[in-house]
C-alpha cells in the first residue's frame, strides 16, 4: 500500500479565496496539492497576522538572477526561474527578446525541452513582428513584418509550447498571422505596435486577446486618434498587461486601466531581464546593451526604457499600499486571470482543493515571507522558509 502523502494544515491568515478573504482561514496541503480536509492528527502552522494568497503567474518575463531566458544555458535559465520563484511567482511563461529567424526557432527548440520538464510553462515570442516605431529595447535590424510563414515557423519549433506571440498587428501579413495564432491555441497579443485604432479593433475581431504592456511601446491615447489603447481598455475580449513597477506607468494610468477594464481583464506582468533580483550595472538584451542604474534598465544607445528588474512580489505591494487596490482584485490581476489565459486555471491561479500547492505567505504590510510551490517551501537566502509556530 502506498504511503499517504504528507499533510500540513496553515492556519490562522487571511486566506484570499475566489470566493473573497476568509479570516482566520486555512488551507490545506497534502503532498503536492491543496486538499478539502484533513485528518484530525495533522500539524499546523500558525500563520496569523499573515496573508496567504495564490502563487503568482507571469506570463512576460525575460530573465532574472543575472540569466537571460533569450541567450542563456540551461543552468541559467533554471537560476532566473528560481530567482522568481523566491519572490512568489510559481509558475513562469519565458519570454524571448527580437534575434534572427533561425536562432529564435533554435531557442524555442530549446526551451521547449524545459517547458516539458514542468520548469516553465510556456514560450512568449516578443518580436520579432514588431513595428520599427515602437520598438523599444529591440535591435531594428533583425525586425520585420510578421509573415504567417514566419509565425508558424516558431509554433512549429516550440513544439506545442508557445504560449504567446506579441504582433504589430498593422504591420503586412498581421491580420492573418492573429488568426494562425489563434487556429493554433496560441495567444495572440498586440504590442509594440503603430496601430491606429480601428486597425487595432480589426486585430481584436481576427482573434487577438491580450494587449502586451498596455500604454508602454504603443502610441499615446488621444481625443481625435484614440489609437489603441481606447481599443484595448474598451474591448471585453482583451486582457491588459501591466507592469506595476512606478517607472513604466504613473500610477493614474494604472487606475485608469483597472477602471476601465476591470479587476478581470489585468495581468500583472514582470517584463523583466536578467537585473531582476541581481543589481545594477551593465547587462546584453538580445544584441544591445543595457544599463540598469538605481533598478531601472535603460538602453545604453538612446536611453530606452528596456524591460525591468521588477518581481512580482513588488508589484502586488505595490498595488495594494501604493495604489491602493483591493487585494483580491490584485490576486486576479496577479494569479487568476494570467492562469486562466494560459488555460492553466484547472492546476493554478487560485486555492482551491485539488490545484498545485503553490501560494504565497505575506505579512501585514504585503512583505513576502514564504513560498511554496506544489507543497514545498522554496529556498530564500539559504534557509527553508519557516513560518508561526506548529501547534
Amino acid at each position: 500500500m502506498a504511503a499517504r502523502a504528507t499533510v500540513t494544515v496553515l492556519a490562522g491568515a487571511r486566506v484570499v479565496l475566489p470566493t473573497g478573504t476568509v479570516e482566520n482561514g486555512r488551507v490545506v496541503v497534502e503532498g503536492t496539492r491543496i486538499a478539502g480536509s484533513a485528518p484530525a492528527d495533522a500539524p499546523v502552522l500558525d500563520l496569523s497576522g499573515h496573508w496567504v494568497v495564490p502563487g503568482f503567474v507571469d506570463l512576460h518575463n525575460h530573465g532574472g538572477g543575472g540569466a537571460s531566458f533569450t541567450s542563456g544555458t540551461a543552468e541559467d535559465v533554471l537560476r532566473g526561474v528560481r530567482t522568481h520563484r523566491e519572490h512568489g511567482t510559481t509558475t513562469l511563461v519565458a519570454s524571448t527578446v527580437t534575434g534572427d529567424m533561425d536562432f529564435l526557432a533554435h531557442r524555442a527548440g530549446f526551451l521547449s525541452e524545459l517547458v516539458e520538464q514542468g520548469d516553465l510553462a510556456g514560450i512568449h515570442f516578443e518580436g520579432p513582428f514588431i513595428s520599427p516605431c515602437r520598438k523599444g529595447a529591440h535591435s531594428e535590424e533583425l525586425l520585420r513584418d510578421p509573415d504567417p510563414a514566419d509565425v508558424r515557423k516558431l509554433i512549429d519549433a516550440a513544439r506545442g509550447t508557445a504560449r504567446m506571440v506579441t504582433l504589430a498587428t498593422e504591420l503586412p501579413g498581421g491580420i492573418d498571422s492573429v488568426r494562425l495564432l489563434a487556429e493554433h491555441g496560441v495567444i495572440a497579443a498586440i504590442g509594440h505596435t503603430d496601430a491606429t485604432y480601428e486597425q487595432t479593433v480589426e486585430a481584436i475581431d481576427a482573434g487577438a486577446t491580450v494587449a502586451t504592456h498596455l500604454f508602454n511601446a504603443m502610441p499615446a491615447l488621444g481625443h481625435r486618434a484614440p489609437g489603441p489603447i481606447a481599443a484595448l481598455l474598451e474591448d471585453e475580449r482583451i486582457t491588459v498587461e501591466l507592469i506595476n513597477d512606478g517607472t513604466h506607468l504613473h500610477p493614474a494610468a494604472l487606475e485608469l486601466a483597472f477602471h476601465r477594464a476591470g479587476a478581470g481583464r489585468v495581468a500583472f506582468i514582470t517584463d523583466a531581464m536578467d537585473a531582476a533580483g541581481f543589481g545594477d550595472g551593465r547587462y546584453e538584451l538580445g544584441p544591445l546593451e543595457v544599463e540598469v542604474r538605481d533598478g531601472v534598465a535603460r538602453l545604453v544607445e538612446g536611453g530606452s526604457i528596456a524591460g525591468s528588474t521588477l518581481t512580482l512580489d513588488t508589484a502586488f505591494k505595490r498595488a495594494v499600499t501604493v495604489d491602493r487596490l483591493p487585494v483580491e482584485d490584485v490576486v486576479r490581476a496577479i494569479s487568476a486571470n494570467p492562469a486562466r489565459l494560459l488555460g492553466m486555471y484547472d492546476r493554478v491561479g487560485s486555492l482551491e482543493p485539488g490545484k498545485d500547492a503553490d501560494l504565497v505567505v505575506l505579512d501585514a504590510e504585503f512583505t513576502l515571507k514564504g513560498v511554496m510551490r506544489r507543497g514545498h517551501w522554496l529556498h530564500t537566502d539559504g534557509a527553508v522558509v519557516s513560518l508561526g509556530r506548529g501547534r
